[in-house]
């Protein structure tokens, strides 16, 4: 490897493998790309059912877990993110969810100029082959597949939660990553020709044939190295560790981090980039008193709501060992079946009340009832929902207390310790209460598992929800974007850091604020934005396209 080169890429996840293809693709510039992890080339990773496999592999995954939550009374929650090639994008749940225009306006609104909806949308499209074709919202010529899995034709249960929400009241939409996403209908998934469509699949391995680009796996990327001079403070390098032999490697021009949510504060903390009484704390000198490094912490939550099905079609009766063998065997030879999806082929998104502009809260559909090992809930067969609130009120916290690369940060969410958090949960209960009790699920729908008839009172809610409650695994928004009025804002709208020149962040952490629905995408499209933001070229022209509120938000819930 060479010693000096013109960008060094810290991370190779959602973002990291984008920069890596893109940074590449000129031939100009000679890249570095370290990653922590190793090969993402296992079958319980390319094969979209044994998702649940990855998150718990220690080879795959870091395996960090909150400190102590006071408002889950105490509980600490597993947080895993990626670690192998691909990322958090190479061991999630390969759900595609764009979040919601009003999202991207909220963080113009946060002080993150140019990131409004019709600024980011083409770099959405840019990303993207979806299954359907291009039109005005969606990609027909990007590197990540997306699809709607089977078009719910494997099991009838997906259409009757579509048409209980209509039932309900709520409308059903076409594409809820395009004109409406407020409503009931298919949901899609970064899935091609039945394999995941990580990032790593998707751009890492095309530029990885190039001679620009060289990638280090199995490296622990110890600080990025700062020099002071007249001029101000400016990122000259990276210090790793690869076999025991620690390095130094120089970027001429920037180094940039991707390594996620939870990571890019941690290494900036390391680095002596963070909150002087943070840094003071765990040792480490410093260099650049940044109060925002690692605050503004902030995770979507979900429960599984849980029925009985009286009908034998569900997906308990395919997790026992010979039917899973006959699931990969097709897969194998095949590529397509229940090998080849991720099994949440229908979704809602709703607004929880009267006076919400658009949604915030969500929902996965399963036709089964599993727990969170992915193993079966009780004998017989079950239908669930996940679902929760998207746009908490909670703001967490990253830091470090040593200067040891290989101690992890504490991580506090502060978990619905705000009141508002509270309210949205009680209500969404009630909402997936009635949705559930409607008349299209009727000759499915058995006993309420859980949370079960009993809990419905305020309090019963609230003391079942604290119990119960798990991440979505969604940690974002720890090194945020903003104004340069804002004191907590960690990086300008370039997404470069503040005080620091040739250093950047590009990952889910420097999201404002959280968007409604999964990260992988908004993080994807990120880096496609940063990528041209980097390169210094021109932006993609803006779309103008039509976004659909409901005509009476202010005074209707649905």
């Amino acid at each position: 490897m060479n010693q000096e080169y013109d960008y060094i890429i810290i991370g190779a996840g959602s973002a990291g493998c984008v920069l890596a293809d893109r940074l590449t693709a000129c031939g100009e510039f000679n890249v570095l790309l370290l990653e922590r992890g190793g090969s993402d080339q296992s079958i319980f990773v390319q094969m979209p059912t044994a998702l649940s496999y990855p998150m718990n592999t220690e080879r795959l995954c870091w395996q960090f877990h909150t400190e102590p939550e006071a408002g889950i009374n105490g509980r600490s929650l597993h947080t895993p993110r990626g670690k192998t090639l691909g990322g958090s994008s190479s061991i999630n749940g390969m759900v595609y969810v764009r979040g919601h225009a009003c999202d991207f306006d909220q963080w113009v609104e946060q002080g993150a100029t140019g990131w409004d909806y019709q600024s980011c949308l083409p770099y959405f499209k840019k990303a993207e082959t979806w299954i359907g074709g291009a039109n005005q919202y969606r990609g027909g010529n990007g590197p990540v597949g997306t699809c709607n899995g089977n078009n719910m034709s494997l099991n009838p249960l997906y259409q009757a939660f579509i048409d209980s929400g209509v039932a309900a009241g709520y409308p059903a939409t076409e594409d809820y990553n395009g004109y409406q996403q407020e409503g009931f209908g298919a949901m899609h998934m970064t899935v091609r020709n039945g394999v995941r469509s990580s990032t790593s699949n998707a751009y890492l391995r095309r530029a990885m044939k190039r001679s620009n680009l060289t990638v280090l796996t199995g490296v622990l990327t110890r600080k990025i190295q700062l020099e002071a001079s007249a001029e101000g403070l400016k990122a000259t390098g990276v210090e790793f560790e690869k076999n025991g032999q620690v390095q130094q490697v120089s970027a001429y021009r920037e180094v940039i981090s991707c390594a996620g949510a939870i990571g890019s504060p941690h290494l900036l903390q390391l680095s002596g980039i963070g909150p002087k009484a943070v840094l003071e704390q765990a040792g480490v000198p410093v260099l650049h008193d940044l109060a925002g490094v690692g605050e503004n912490l902030q995770d979507h939550l979900e429960v599984y709501f849980q029925y009985q099905c009286k009908q034998p079609i569900s997906l308990n009766s395919k997790l026992n060992f010979v039917s899973m063998g006959l699931i990969g065997a097709q897969w194998l030879f095949f590529k397509n079946g229940l090998g080849a999806t991720n099994h949440f082929e229908s979704c809602a998104f709703i607004r929880s009340k009267a006076g919400v502009k658009w949604p915030d809260i969500q929902y996965h559909f399963l036709p089964a009832a599993m727990r969170y090992d992915g193993k079966a809930a009780f004998k017989g067969h079950g239908f669930q929902v996940h679902v929760g609130p998207n746009k908490p009120a909670s703001r967490g916290r990253i830091w470090i207390t040593s200067a040891d690369p290989k101690q992890p940060p504490k991580i506090q969410f502060n978990y619905l310790s705000h009141p508002q958090d509270v309210e949205d949960w009680r209500a969404c209960i009630r909402l997936t209460r009635e949705i559930l009790q409607q008349a299209p699920l009727e000759s499915y729908r058995g006993d309420e598992i859980q949370p079960g008839l009993s809990v419905s009172t305020d309090a019963e809610i609230d003391t079942w929800v604290r119990d119960n409650v798990e991440s979505a695994y969604h940690p974002s928004c720890s090194c945020k974007m903003g104004a340069d009025t804002d004191p907590m804002a960690v990086l300008d709208e370039q997404c470069q850091v503040r005080g620091v020149d040739g250093l950047r962040v590009v990952d889910a952490s420097i999201f404002p604020i959280i968007t409604n629905g999964n990260l992988n995408a908004p993080t994807i499209m990120v880096a496609e934005k940063a990528a041209d933001l980097i390169l210094g070229n021109k932006p993609l022209p803006k779309a103008k396209v039509a976004v659909w509120l409901h005509p009476h938000y202010a005074e209707q819930q649905r």
